[in-house]
């Protein structure tokens, strides 16, 4: 955590929208802090000091619950520098050089960035490993200081304020308590998002920002085009993942506006600072993909070395961790959704499974059973548009829960859930061992050197060829600069 006197808020990209989860992109709802490292020349942490005693309250209240949606803080000393000077530069050049904000890096391999009411702004590790210089990184900053300055925070907070939409559209899917259950609160985050019009509109005075600060403008069209091809990297559906969120403007439009807006106001691309190479310094050595402490994904397979637990899911599903809980999602639209649920001790499992969380269930259908030693009790539930198969089971003193849900009801679907239940026990030393610590780092190109070749350095790990290319803003076949770094990802 660092601590960064002027720190702004950000761009955003979610990815992998499956029909239980909903995924937030620039959301504004919860409140961050990265405060002011002892970097350079930053003094120690500071108190920001703001205006808006009610966005102030809620930024407080609202950060603790989403370090913890999103696996906790992430410290890079490195990576902290490059923000702290960056955010300087564009608070001063978007006339706020005495506001303070607050900024935290979250340790998640997802690809999002954030701002809430009071000036809190998140970055996730995920979003600083897909960036490749410096002008990309102010480009997300620089969007988040315009929601600010043009004062969405407050209209989002207004937004927040009417809960009865949150409660209906939380117990439409999930039925349920929205105070206690995790998925009605990512729910509500994902309501605070920003209209399509505001993300325009940050866009643009983002541009202005970050081009006044000295910044590359066009930077900001070039990221969005990579958070656009990573998005559908990871969702394995082009048409799924072209749109982050419905909340946001189609990708293509978007970055087509970027280019308007960086042209008409500063040129042709070329102008403005990137400093590739003091970016490339900054996250060298950076974890990628999941963390430890969130378990880990090998193949179709689930590994939480914490909680000491594991999983399979059935062929055809593609696993991703997502803020507190695991995500699968099939070719043929069925998904699966693995996380936990506070409940009291003294109360059954069947009796939690009747008590109105999940929308449509037929109580007729619930029963007990046990696989692998571990009692759990399942259950049928019906919506208008999904079918539902839901276990829940103690384990290690928690109860978890899996949701899985297709169109259609059948066979085979009833067969994969009870597939992946069945997999469900204790993780050994030897599934621990499975998991690979992943990092980036960085190589610099020789002579002879292209994209195809440096993108073989990647060919052990899964689709590691591309990843290169998207994480490298490359295509196959495009030359390199000989001198220059680029990333890759290695296992430690």
């Amino acid at each position: 955590m660092i601590r960064l006197r002027p720190i702004a808020k950000s761009i955003a990209g979610g990815v992998l929208v499956a029909a239980l989860l909903l995924l937030a992109g620039c959301t504004t709802l919860v409140g961050s802090a990265i405060k002011v490292s002892e970097a350079g020349d930053q003094s120690a942490p500071v108190v920001p000091a703001r205006g808006d005693s009610e966005d102030d309250v809620i930024g407080a209240r609202e950060h603790p619950r989403i370090v913890a949606s999103y696996g906790g803080l992430y410290s890079d000393r490195q990576a902290e520098i490059v923000i702290a000077r960056i955010v300087g530069r564009l608070l001063a050049a978007a006339d706020q050089p005495n506001a303070q904000f607050t900024v935290t890096i979250l340790d998640t391999a997802e690809v999002n960035a954030f701002a809430l009411p009071g000036g809190y702004v998140y970055v996730t590790r995920g979003i600083l490993a897909l960036a490749s210089d410096t002008s990309e990184l102010a480009a997300v900053l620089a969007h988040e200081i315009a929601h600010v300055t043009l004062r969405h925070a407050r209209a989002r907070t207004n937004r927040v304020r009417t809960s009865e939409i949150v409660d209906k559209v939380v117990t439409g899917v999930f039925g349920g308590d929205v105070e206690t259950d995790q998925s009605s609160n990512r729910s509500r985050m994902s309501l605070a998002a920003f209209s399509q019009q505001q993300e325009l509109q940050a866009d643009k005075e983002g541009i202005l920002i970050a081009g006044k600060a000295g910044y590359d403008p066009h930077a900001a069209a070039r990221f969005l085009g990579a958070m656009s091809r990573f998005a559908k990297f990871s969702a394995g559906d082009a048409e799924q993942a072209d749109d982050f969120l419905s909340s946001h403007p189609s990708t293509p439009d978007r970055i087509q506006k970027a280019v308007e807006a960086a042209r008409a106001s500063f040129g042709a691309p070329g102008l403005g600072e990137t400093d590739r190479a003091g970016y490339m310094a900054g996250i060298e050595g950076m974890a990628f993909g999941d963390s430890r402490a969130q378990g880990a994904i090998v193949g179709r397979r689930y590994i939480d070395p914490t909680r000491k637990l594991t999983f399979s899911v059935p062929e055809g599903y593609t696993l991703q961790n997502s803020k507190g809980a695991v995500v699968g999602v099939a070719d043929d639209g069925e998904a699966v959704r693995f996380d936990s649920a506070e409940v009291p001790p003294a109360m059954g499992l069947e009796d939690y499974l009747k008590s109105g969380w999940i929308a449509g269930l037929r109580p007729q259908s619930v029963k007990r059973e046990s696989f692998n030693g571990i009692e759990m009790a399942s259950g049928v539930a019906v919506t208008e548009q999904w079918n539902f198969r839901v276990s829940v089971m103690r384990f290690g003193g928690r109860v978890y829960r899996f949701i899985f849900a297709a169109k259609f009801d059948s066979p085979r679907f009833a067969s994969g859930a009870e597939q992946t239940l069945r997999s469900f026990r204790a993780a050994t030393a030897k599934d621990i061992t499975q998991i690979r610590q992943l990092s980036v780092r960085t190589v610099t190109a020789g002579n002879v050197d292209s994209a195809d070749s440096l993108a073989r350095k990647m060919a052990g790990l899964t689709r590691g060829n591309e990843l290169f290319y998207i994480l490298n803003n490359l295509y196959p076949g495009d030359p390199v600069e000989a001198g220059a770094k680029y990333k890759i990802v290695t296992v430690q």
